[in-house]
């Protein structure tokens, strides 16, 4: 290399660059966001949410480190007749087109086999263990295995179909999805999926048989009802809707048609119909809905069913209304043409809980939206957990008893502080539109709810009119207070550089789920990893971060064991005392419900898949059928392969003609699969990159010459007839494609796009990376194009370059915004960054000629520290860290995304030029074809060999002239620059690769399997000289590559095959069925009026604890002696309102008992009693009543349950009933004649044809 000493000091600042960077990775960008967020629609076009895509079968770097999901989750396809066509035969490749990969000791100079032109050093060449390729294997090793019930889909099959929620009865799997409901039937859950010729969708071909609804609107919550045998779905329409649980059953489906009267049919493939009917009419005859109404205005957030058997719904703005059970019940007796009446009739029960707490325009809860409803059996009182803050209500009166923060804090929002998050101007004009609404709903029409919304411009007029005599003084002071203002905001950016990121402290609390242990403790989750436990009556008691900064998405329990699910795909197995037993990555995307069913802990991510994490893990099981399992490897295992062309240019801010583009890609695309395209230089004018870097800030990219290149390498591979272009990522002049086959298209999905500028500052996309991430068969591939720093002595900063493009690049789905709204918000965020750049350079200057220079740099240092701070917090337990209460962030939690691929190819004007040699030499070498020698001249191989960027990757021999530098226009070798730089010729655009081989394995060594999934080989790599359209000749680079997959459907069957038959398995499932041997005291008790008994209930292990719950089966009334009392069930099995038993739930520890009041109480309104008489004292309804409790009995973790029946009798004494103490306080109590405690006898009656 030319030298001096300007290069020599070059070359050290380079040095200490790339030690800086190197030493402390950068930490991922990608932003955090709840899914109820993202449910909601509040999607910004600037952030571009990065999801973590690890795959199965990676193993824990660390101690306590987690291995990373197995989302090996594409269906098993096999080659169709027209993929056939294609050239796809097993072949062994030439070897002067195989990279050796043979790891190199830093220092060494000896070429690699084959004439070396290629590989760089494995992984163990520098030891950094982000570019080690990544481990696989057939099961995964660091977590329980699982049962697959609906493998991974494609994002792109799923549109409009996304899965939401999931909740389980005793004999199904329900899930709410964004067209309706489906069901699994536990049954069925090990059967195979109907495959391609199934009459499903794409996307389920390898799920479990399922049943399917009708279109709905989206669903956002479920509940199941299992008293009478419903579930219940909340939706976006704000509708609430039943569904029967035992009429879509295969049995009831059969006797249905035998009767004539079948109307549904298995619309989720599972099995055939029991009618006659084609596979077109089967896949469209969805089982319909039950009773609905029109429950809120807006969606339907959260729903529960109190220990009463009310219905409790949640939605925006924070409102919560109660449907009574006595209405729903008489709805559901209805036929179904009288659908209409009662939807009406449940509409018109509605009590709408914030406005009885709104006093003078002041409401006692906040304004933001309910996130979830809990409901407390044991003490008979219900949750409302809202962001910021929590309500507790009496289940039973309806009544609240507290409203207290996130810090435990008690809140009184009546005395006139505004509260909630908007302020309280915002929250009194919620809280005017949501009565208005409540009024609506309660039978008004939607004419008298608009009265409210005239009274909103009323304070602001006020207000306005309070400061116009005001204005002589204000025009006075306007220079005066606008530097007071800036100054204000000085200090405020002062305030945040000090205090890092405590000043979002608030934000980062906000609850996401919420619920109650067996021992009545209650604990819920907040987005910054905080998992707070809580009392009954809402005192905190302590809270836990054992994954910091991770947020929590969901909870469930079984026994005394807390399952957590984090929106980076972990699962957490917490004890009681908030113990960590276990720790796994579950899936490769936030963890969006957890549901217990028949043995198995089920877990839906946010891409749609659905697992099962068996209830006894950890224990001797797992390591049977991970044993077993890899044991039929060869059962479950599919291979395939396909070829992908890669194309790269630096176009030179160039337009080529057609017959270039065929040159170049149209000529060689004929046998491949999938094309990607990356260019360099499209457009590199400075006004375009200003603009393109303002367009990146708020989340939009690309450009009219962008669009000009899609559609002319579009008209050379043949878009719309022979390739479908599925994916791009334009940054400045940077441009990444993607082209996919047309009979290839359906195995190729989950396209996610990213970009990393390496230009000044790190801001700029002059120079940089784009990058496409796809999933093929199974597996994740990567493919980024670069442009790396220019000048022949740069050596040391394109070694920095593709570090920082390597460490940074995270991937996500690209944000396309509707075309007049999204139009519309562009330009008023463009205008808002243009206003924000003015204000900040005012600021600076105010800053400036106030604290000078080096108060400005501390400022910008503290900001910078906070911001770096932010990252690391957010995604130092994003990548799956570990269980410790401080996490450092280390690299491996850091761990870059492209490190979790099992391919990744990096392609582009990568500018390594030739060194130690002059330009005639190179001249001459090139006309004489003598490779081998300019080779060993060549920037990028020495790098490679010494460790020092594309750690562990490969390039194919290199039998083409260098493709820079060209005189435009001018064919043959004889272009070469020859102006009055003379630029040595060099190797620029390049091609480097690495797969899943390990080490220096070839092709030909290493055999495709579900240890090694993706192996690759280069059957073609050259450039194309005779195109002249710019400097820089087009390269292409063709792999060969064979895909080793799990067939989802064979491996599930195989699952339950082994636990069927396996001994051993069923020798230890038989011992964890052993329930400990309990007693209750008496199986009868008799009450009159404001009597109380003692339940008890004792424990007769002296090894194992007992967890028992108490439910009410049904109540009947009193006939005549000797006839049989038909018993009716209240919802999800509710007490009725004159009972109260206390604790209806707990934990009995060994050799132990526990007590359990059984209390009668009168319950009536102020409106039943007249002189404090019960007005209907003397009807039916008074009449001595008998409720069966049901005491269910299980140990701490045993997967059977026994029970015991009380029968318990109201028996009315001969005195007039009075009103005592207790009920007259309720008195100044706003109340509803619905409250009223009894109903009628031909209320129940009438429920009897629901009964299970």
């Amino acid at each position: 290399m030319d030298g001096g000493g300007n290069e020599n000091k070059v070359e050290d600042e380079d040095k200490q660059a790339l030690a800086g960077l190197s030493s402390v990775p950068n930490p991922h960008r990608a932003k955090v966001q709840s899914y109820s967020q993202q449910l909601r629609g509040e999607r910004k076009l600037h952030h571009r949410q990065g999801r973590k895509h690890s795959l199965d079968d990676i193993p824990a770097s660390g101690g306590s480190r987690p291995l990373s999901s197995s989302d090996d989750d594409f269906s098993n396809y096999s080659l169709d007749e027209e993929e056939a066509t294609l050239d796809l035969k097993p072949f062994t490749p030439l070897s002067e087109f195989v990279a050796a990969g043979s790891p190199a000791a830093a220092g060494s100079s000896s070429p690699g086999p084959g004439g070396g032109g290629g590989s760089g050093p494995g992984a163990g060449g520098k030891g950094e263990a982000i570019f080690k390729v990544p481990m696989r294997a057939a099961v995964h090793p660091g977590r329980p295995p699982c049962l697959e019930l609906r493998p991974h889909p494609l994002r792109e099959t799923q549109v409009g179909k996304f899965l939401r929620n999931i909740a389980c009865t005793e004999t199904q799997l329900w899930a709410g999805q964004e067209s309706g409901v489906r069901f699994w039937r536990f049954d069925r859950i090990y059967d195979p999926g109907c495959g391609l010729g199934g009459k499903v969708r794409r996307g389920d071909e390898d799920a479990a048989p399922f049943d399917e609804s009708a279109s709905t609107s989206p669903t956002f919550c479920l509940m199941v009802d299992a008293a009478n045998g419903l579930v219940w779905s909340g939706h976006k329409d704000g509708k609430i809707r039943s569904w029967k649980t035992d009429q879509y059953s295969a049995p009831a489906a059969a006797a249905a048609a035998a009767a004539g009267e079948q109307e549904v049919v298995d619309g989720g493939g599972g099995g055939q119909p029991p009618q006659q009917v084609d596979a077109a009419a089967a896949a469209n005859a969805p089982f319909k809905e039950g009773l609905s109404w029109q429950a809120h205005k807006g969606p339907v957030l959260s729903m529960v069913m109190s220990s009463y058997g009310d219905l409790w719904s949640g939605s925006e703005g924070g409102v919560i209304k109660i449907w009574p059970w006595e209405s729903i019940e008489k709805s559901l007796s209805l036929k179904s043409e009288e659908k209409r009446m009662a939807a009406l009739l449940v509409e018109r029960s509605a009590i709408d809980l914030r406005s009885q707490v709104t006093v003078n325009g002041n409401c006692s809860i906040s304004s933001s939206d309910v996130k979830c409803l809990l409901s407390d059996n044991i003490r008979a009182k219900l949750w409302c957990a809202q962001s910021l803050t929590f309500s507790i209500w009496d289940a039973r009166t309806k009544e609240l008893l507290r409203v207290f923060n996130i810090d435990g804090q008690t809140e009184n929002r009546v005395d006139g502080s505004g509260g909630g998050e908007k302020g309280q101007q915002q929250q009194q004009q919620q809280q005017q539109e949501s009565s208005g609404h409540g009024g609506e709903e309660g039978g008004a029409t939607p004419q008298e709810a608009l009265p409210a919304v005239p009274e909103k411009p009323e304070k602001p007029a006020k207000e306005g009119k309070g400061k116009s005599g005001n204005k002589k003084e204000k025009g006075q002071g306007f220079l005066q207070r606008s530097r007071n203002a800036i100054m204000g905001a000085a200090d405020a950016v002062r305030r945040v550089a000090t205090r890092g990121t405590n000043v979002f402290v608030d934000d980062s609390k906000k609850t996401e789920a919420i619920v109650m242990t067996a021992d009545g403790m209650v604990w819920s989750g907040c987005t910054n990893g905080l998992i707070i436990q809580w009392d009954g009556n809402g005192n905190r008691v302590q809270d836990f971060n054992l994954l910091n900064g991770t947020a929590v998405q969901c909870f469930c329990t079984y026994g005394t064991r807390i399952y957590v699910g984090y929106v980076s795909g972990i699962i957490q197995m917490l004890d009681l005392e908030g113990h960590l037993l276990q720790m796994w990555v579950a899936h490769s995307n936030p963890v969006l419900k957890l549901a217990v069913g028949k043995g198995y802990v089920y877990s839906l991510a946010s891409h749609g898949g659905i697992r099962g994490w068996n209830t006894l893990s950890p224990s001797p099981i797992d390591q049977i059928l991970r044993s077993e399992l890899a044991g039929k490897e060869l059962t479950y295992t599919r291979k395939d392969q396909f070829r992908v062309l890669i194309g790269t240019w630096n176009v030179g801010q160039g337009r080529p003609s057609q017959e270039a583009m065929m040159a170049w890609l149209g000529s060689t695309a004929s046998d491949v699969g999938i094309v990607v395209v990356g260019l360099q230089e499209v457009d590199m004018g400075a006004g375009f990159l200003a603009m393109s870097a303002a367009k990146e800030t708020v989340g939009l990219e690309g450009s009219a010459i962008g669009q000009w290149w899609l559609d002319n390498i579009g008209k050379a591979l043949g878009e719309g007839s022979v390739f479908e272009r599925m994916g791009s990522r334009q940054l400045a002049g940077l441009l990444v494609s993607l082209w996919v086959r047309k009979n290839m298209r359906q195995h190729v999905g989950d396209v996610d796009a990213g970009a990393v500028p390496c230009g000044f500052g790190r801001a700029i996309g002059n120079k940089g990376g784009v990058g496409l991430r796809i999933r093929v068969r199974d597996r994740i591939m990567c493919f980024v194009n670069c442009h790396l720093a220019a000048h022949l002595e740069a050596v040391n900063r394109r070694n920095a370059d593709f570090d920082h493009i390597y460490r940074n690049m995270v991937f996500g789905k690209p944000t396309i915004p509707n075309a007049a709204a999204g139009m519309l918000l562009t330009i008023l965020r463009f205008l808002f960054c243009c206003c924000s750049l003015a204000f900040s350079t005012y600021l600076i200057w105010i800053l400036y000629y106030t604290y000078g220079v080096p108060f400005i740099l501390s400022v910008a240092a503290g900001v910078s520290s906070s911001s770096h701070t932010l990252k690391s917090d957010k995604n130092s337990g994003g990548g799956g860290g570990g269980g410790n209460n401080n996490n450092n962030g280390s690299s491996e939690d850091t761990k870059p995304e492209l490190s979790d691929a099992d391919m990744v190819v990096f392609f582009g004007d990568f500018n390594y030029r030739l060194f130690g040699i002059s330009y005639d030499e190179a001249r001459d070498f090139v006309s004489q074809r003598c490779f081998d020698w300019l080779r060993e001249r060549d920037q990028l191989r020495a790098e490679m060999k010494a460790g020092r960027v594309f750690q562990g990757m490969h390039e194919a021999n290199i039998t083409f002239p260098p493709t820079y530098k060209f005189e435009r226009n001018v064919p043959g070798l004889g272009g070469y620059d020859s102006g009055e730089k003379k630029r040595i010729p060099a190797w620029c655009d390049r091609v480097i690769f690495r797969d899943t081989r390990p080490g220096s394995a070839t092709p030909s060594q290493c055999e495709c399997s579900l240890e090694c999934p993706v192996v690759s080989a280069v059957i073609q790599y050259e450039a194309v000289m005779e195109v002249t359209e710019s400097d820089h000749k087009p390269v292409r680079c063709k792999f060969h590559i064979q895909v080793a997959h799990t067939d989802r459907s064979v491996r599930r069957q195989e699952f339950g095959e082994i636990l069927k038959t396996n001994e051993k398995i069923q020798s230890l499932l038989e011992e964890s069925r052993v329930v400990p041997e309990t007693a209750i005291s008496t199986n009868s008790i008799a009450l009159q009026n404001q009597d109380t008994a003692i339940l008890r209930i004792a424990n007769k292990s002296a090894a194992d604890k007992v967890v028992f719950r108490i439910y009410c089966e049904g109540q009947a009334n009193f006939k005549d002696e000797g006839d049989e009392a038909e018993y009716h069930a209240r919802g999800n099995h509710g007490f009725p309102r004159w009972l109260e038993v206390t604790p209806a739930a707990g934990i009995i520890k060994p050799d132990n008992s526990m007590e359990v009041s059984v209390h009668h109480e009168e319950f009536h309104t102020l409106e039943d009693l007249v002189d404090g008489i019960p007005q209907n004292w003397w009807c039916e309804d008074t009449r001595d009543k008998e409720v069966i409790l049901v005491v269910v009995v299980q140990g701490s973790s045993s997967t059977e349950v026994t029970t015991h029946r009380v029968h318990v009798r109201h028996c009315l004494s001969a005195n007039t009933l009075r009103a005592d103490s207790k009920s007259g306080s309720r008195r100044g109590q706003k109340s509803d004649p619905r409250q009223q405690s009894g109903a009628s006898a031909a209320t129940n009656d009438s429920r009897s044809s629901q009964k299970p």
